[in-house]
């Protein structure tokens, strides 16, 4: 795919976020790729390839009048949006399809017609973690943390300014979930959940979704919207169980997702202006800066610390307050994705001044996938 030869040209949230009681994750899907449909000028019928997970695409499809000539189903956790991205865009460039529908929605607050897989007994986590104990993320996120801690010195307090930071970005959005200025102090004093995760360095629990339209570039000039350009793209797996990651201190998935959307992108990492890393758990963005190549093998951390991703910093990050402060139903990829594309539309609640290029990347299960998106307002870098 050449650069810059994909657009997406719609790109919308759920008309309400964080807690909605009253409305289905299959109704979730409808709303945000209706939305999506409607901010790109486009009725149900112009939809010609569809994606989605968590949801089986044919149910979603046909709840909302689509037939589709083009169907994704990738399902690898919170990053699975980000893979849709790049398949859709191959797909258009191959020409099965013009005109590509990517949903989320997920009712991980209100719980109603949540679809989740269920761990079976026979499987890699039911035979080889279930049983000594861990019981999700909050409990198997811990193990490369603490393993990165005891190698590179990372903090408690270098730990708790990632969701400090975060804090910061989402007192400038509107719809954040969290507002608040927190300090140092305020997360390590939270409720411990497991060590050392407290409460304010853990992901969101909320209701929500979001959908993206991709079409070729030479369309995108027909659209109401400003359009954003794909770049260049990556994905990858790992490992399902979080006791056979190659290295505790890395992520070998983000390494190849992110180093394959570099160079299909043909740029460097000094023409970055804006970075979207999947937070989750307040470790993730650690290993992101890292892992991406933004900065050397244990040094995210003081990074960080010195404010650089910070408002007004050198790599703004996280910028609509991440999973951390703004929205996580549970696979926030789409929301990191949403928030590339307000920044390169020039409409961010929390706008980064002259940003032109943006690097969006999320992990799917505990460092068991990755997909990488790089995002630009102009076809050419």
């Amino acid at each position: 795919m050449k650069p810059g030869s994909i657009a997406i040209v719609g790109a919308a949230e759920t008309t309400e976020m964080g807690h909605i009681p009253n409305a289905s994750q299959i109704q979730l899907h409808a709303n945000a790729g209706l939305n999506a449909i409607r901010d790109a000028g486009l009725t149900a019928a112009d939809i010609d390839g569809y994606a989605c997970a968590g949801e089986i695409p044919t149910n979603v499809a046909h709840y909302m009048g689509i037939t589709p000539q083009w169907v994704d189903g990738t399902y690898v956790g919170g990053c699975s949006f980000m893979l849709h991205v790049r398949h859709a865009a191959a797909a258009i460039a191959a020409g099965y399809c013009k005109n590509v529908l990517i949903t989320h929605g997920e009712s991980g607050r209100s719980r109603i017609g949540l679809v989740r897989p269920v761990t079976q007994p026979e499987s890699y986590a039911g035979q080889f973690e279930l049983p000594f104990g861990p019981s999700g993320p909050p409990t198997m996120f811990t193990i490369p943390v603490m393993r990165y801690m005891k190698t590179f010195g990372l903090t408690h307090e270098q730990l708790a300014m990632v969701a400090v930071i975060q804090r910061e970005w989402a007192s400038r959005n509107p719809r954040a979930s969290h507002k608040d200025p927190i300090t140092v102090d305020d997360v390590l004093n939270s409720k411990m959940i497991a060590y050392p995760f407290r409460i304010l360095q853990c992901c969101l629990v909320t209701d929500g979704g979001g959908a993206l339209i991709l079409t070729s570039a030479d369309r995108a000039k027909d659209f109401p919207t400003r359009p954003v350009y794909v770049l260049g793209t990556g994905e990858s797996t790992e490992s399902p169980i979080i006791s056979q990651m190659a290295d505790y201190t890395s992520s070998r998935a983000f390494r190849i997702s992110g180093a394959n959307a570099f160079a299909s992108a043909g740029i460097t990492h000094a023409d970055v202006d804006h970075l979207m890393v999947y937070d989750a758990f307040a470790h993730l963005p650690i290993f992101g800066l890292e892992d991406l190549g933004f900065v050397p093998r244990g040094e995210a951390a003081r990074f960080i610390w010195d404010r650089n991703t910070a408002p007004a910093g050198k790599l703004p990050m996280n910028t609509s307050g991440g999973g951390l402060s703004y929205m996580h139903s549970g696979m926030y990829g789409m929301y990191a994705l949403q928030e590339s594309v307000r920044q390169m539309r020039g409409i961010a609640p929390a706008q980064v001044d002259g940003a032109k290029i943006s690097v969006c990347h999320g992990v799917g299960g505990m460092f068991a996938a990755s997909g990488t998106i790089i995002m630009s307002n102009s076809s050419v870098n």
